[in-house]
């Protein structure tokens, strides 16, 4: 004997499984049976040829429906492999820089996160402070800043420049694309 305690939450209660003495019962269209027993309710299934489903098992009548399950099961995998096949995982790369990056770094550094975020990521850009460099602690935020401002045609700040222990942080993402110019 099933009971609904063990039965797997995405997983529908369906015919000989439904343990409610009475629902209400929903036809595939929609329209109102009315209050069965759960053994009328069983017939009136089969004489369609369908299944009966349980929609609602908390409701004071419990709701069935008349559904095929097979079919119904299938649209809902349908549905959810479009929604991950639509589903856009974005990645977050980090590029470290020094508070006394000489300017050939700073280029090379600004090109790869110009291409980072050509490709759709994010990017995380860490200043740590070595040794006594904690003192200057604003050449760091220069360097950061002028490292944010070196991509801003092609980025927007989504998080800003802030110290956490001997490190600062900014978070940079690419800008959203507009599509009108079709």
């Amino acid at each position: 004997m099933l009971s609904i305690n063990k039965q797997k939450k995405d997983e529908a209660i369906i015919n000989d499984a439904i343990r409610c003495k009475e629902m209400l019962v929903i036809t595939e269209t929609g329209e109102k049976l009315g209050v069965l027993t759960r053994g009328k309710a069983l017939q009136a299934a089969e004489e369609r040829g369908l299944d009966l489903v349980l929609v609602s098992p908390d409701a004071n009548p419990a709701v069935a429906k008349l559904m095929d399950y097979s079919k119904f099961r299938f649209q809902q995998q349908k549905k959810l492999k479009e929604m991950k096949k639509n589903q856009k995982i974005v990645v977050v790369q980090e590029i470290q820089l020094s508070p006394v990056i000489e300017t050939h770094d700073f280029e090379t550094k600004a090109k790869k996160a110009r291409t980072i975020m050509e490709k759709g990521n994010k990017v995380k850009i860490t200043l740590r402070f070595k040794g006594r460099m904690i003192v200057h602690q604003d050449r760091g935020v220069e360097v950061v800043n002028k490292f944010i401002e070196s991509l801003s045609d092609v980025s927007t700040v989504e998080s800003q420049v802030k110290l956490e222990g001997r490190s600062l942080f900014a978070v940079i993402a690419p800008k959203k694309e507009d599509k009108k110019d079709n």
